[in-house]
């Protein structure tokens, strides 16, 4: 069991939940329809790369309906950014601390800034 699975799990001791383990998957749609219910509700969660100047990088964890895509100029705007781009796997790796496709809606690392559309 890995860290961030277990610390997910240490979490939600306490409140009922139904755990449907499946393989890590980067498809919104596939993991939908292993849980049974609609895209639009799961959360579809990517990390970006936000620099807001030549020297500042930042990294954020948008979280967005799994029906939506991220809007990486509104993400700009919000930071007043001079880039936002998707981050690389090995970074992304790093402060979600778990691999692509199970990444959580919630960030368990300091660096990393979880937004949620307006």
């Amino acid at each position: 069991m890995s860290d961030t699975y277990a610390r997910l799990i240490a979490l939600l001791d306490g409140v009922p939940y139904q755990l449907i383990d499946h393989a890590p998957d980067g498809t919104t749609e596939t993991v939908s329809a292993l849980r049974g219910h609609p895209v639009a509700q799961a959360a579809k969660c990517i990390i970006l790369l936000v620099k807001p100047d030549k020297r500042t990088t930042k990294y954020v964890l948008a979280v967005v309906p799994g029906d939506r895509r991220v809007d990486l100029d509104a993400i700009k705007q919000l930071y007043a950014a001079r880039y936002v781009g998707f981050a690389d796997a090995a970074t992304a790796e790093r402060l979600a601390r778990t691999v692509p496709g199970t990444v959580l809606p919630f960030s368990l690392d300091p660096e990393l800034e979880p937004i949620t559309p307006r």
